[in-house]
């Protein structure tokens, strides 16, 4: 993976320090005095690394063995590697084009391109976006930590398994207490650098979820109890085929990472780093993506279900299965925990340039600094405490404003070309990145108004 040299030699050190003055960024800290006095010389290549690389790794991740049981081995781990080609491809020409229109903000360069409207449209997405996945984050999490209940069966939680049903570990005041004691803290930051630690341990948690799942299919490797991988997808007909469309929009979906791009880069004491970091990123992503999918198939095969986490609670056939189980789902929500504040971030910056436009620096002006974050915190957990069912709705707006924010905005940069620079490659894979979220985008609409509409016919 590539990324041209987005500063020339002698640019490279006026970065440090520096200021962001873009009026048109509202994503961004305008005035020296916002980062001048406080001790920041810039973020490290390690913290943005794994800031990019916690927006980039969320609740996405669990359905990846699935899609290794619809397409197979072989495909599935070829197409995982192709997106990340393809996501790097997405934000090279975001920050190709933002060096050119001096834009320091995915907004900004909306606004380059497109105008006023442009840089609106990027900014209901990402809040669409956002507001879902948070949702679908806490939703999770309450289900994780204190069960959930579908077609009339009753799923224990962690903290019920452990202590029984009591007032303490219901739903409501588990993610009351998450809110307030975990969420609320992390949201008070200024700086998305001050997230390195959390995302840190974030990355962390996902890959201790990587090596349990790993240790327990070796284990069973070598007791014998796990057959050989399908390595192709199974077609026999017309139908097994239109099946294997429908894991395009998690793959498709699964490294969106573009909101977060332009705000780690403009926190870098040198930006000429931003190229290594997104390669990084998408080279450690890609690892647990991998990881994840071909250890939760071979250890689950043809039983895996579309969400892995749910084929941890039942029995693994190993000794201290109980305990494996437990962890693997406790790791799974702390690293859903610390992902919420960075996606969060990127969150309350574009609804404060929608809400604001005009307005000075968030990151000076402490009252709408702390009404917008708390507004947004309550959203969220009415959300996930009263609507649980707002899965399905988000399915449609989150899936259809990711592949907008991730390939059809910075390809409709690129055939705009307003200052020039794009080449006919630029030009033709724009055109098939376009096609492809279109694509994708239908399929997701389609099979999830499918899957809504079995849900409500009577049956016979």
């Amino acid at each position: 993976m590539t990324i041209e040299n987005l500063a020339p030699v002698k640019e490279r050190k006026q970065r440090k320090h520096k200021v962001v003055v873009d009026e048109k960024a509202p994503l961004l800290p305008k005035h020296e005095e916002d980062i001048a006095h406080d001790g920041f010389n810039g973020a490290s290549f390690s913290g943005a690394v794994f800031n990019l690389s916690t927006t980039i790794v969320g609740a996405g991740i669990m359905a990846l063995p699935a899609t290794m049981k619809v397409l197979g081995l072989v495909p599935g781990i070829a197409m995982i590697v192709f997106m990340a080609f393809l996501t790097e491809a997405s934000i090279e020409m975001l920050l190709r084009f933002s060096k050119a229109g001096k834009s320091s903000s995915y907004g900004a360069l909306m606004a380059d391109a497109f105008g006023r409207i442009g840089r609106i449209l990027l900014q209901v997405c990402v809040v669409i976006n956002n507001v879902g996945v948070l949702i679908v984050y806490m939703i999770i999490i309450g289900d994780v930590l204190s069960g959930t209940t579908s077609d009339g069966l009753h799923h224990a939680g962690i903290l019920e398994g452990w202590f029984g049903e009591h007032w303490w570990n219901g739903r409501l005041f588990v993610l009351l207490i998450t809110t307030l004691g975990i969420f609320a803290p992390l949201a008070c930051f200024k700086r998305v650098d001050s997230l390195k630690y959390t995302s840190a341990l974030s990355v962390a948690l996902a890959l201790v979820f990587v090596v349990i799942t790993a240790g327990i299919t070796i284990f069973k490797l070598i007791s014998g109890s796990i057959e050989m991988p399908r390595l192709l997808p199974i077609v026999t007909d017309l139908s097994s085929i239109w099946k294997l469309f429908t894991v395009v929009p998690i793959l498709v979906t699964a490294y969106i990472c573009h909101y977060n791009v332009h705000t780690i880069d403009n926190e870098l004491e040198d930006s000429s780093q931003i190229r290594n970091i997104v390669q990084a990123s998408l080279l450690l992503c890609s690892t647990v993506y991998i990881a994840t999918s071909f250890f939760g198939f071979l250890l689950f095969g043809e039983a895996t279900l579309e969400d892995v986490l749910a084929n941890f609670d039942a029995d693994l056939g190993i000794p201290y299965g109980t305990v494996l189980n437990d962890a693997v789902r406790i790791s799974y929500a702390l690293h859903l925990m610390l992902v919420f504040p960075i996606i969060f971030f990127a969150l309350r910056l574009n609804l404060d340039g929608l809400l604001f436009p005009s307005a000075t620096s968030l990151a000076t002006d402490n009252k709408r600094f702390a009404l917008i974050s708390f507004g947004l915190i309550a959203a969220v957990f009415l959300g996930a405490s009263f609507i649980p069912s707002i899965w399905d709705a988000f399915q449609f707006t989150g899936a259809t404003a990711a592949v907008c924010i991730g390939f059809i905005f910075p390809a409709a940069v690129t055939l705009r070309d307003v200052h020039g620079i794009a080449t006919q490659k630029d030009k033709v894979l724009s055109v098939f990145m376009i096609v492809l979220a279109v694509f994708s985008n239908a399929v997701a609409i389609y099979s999830d108004a499918y899957s809504l509409f079995k849900k409500s016919s009577p049956r016979a």
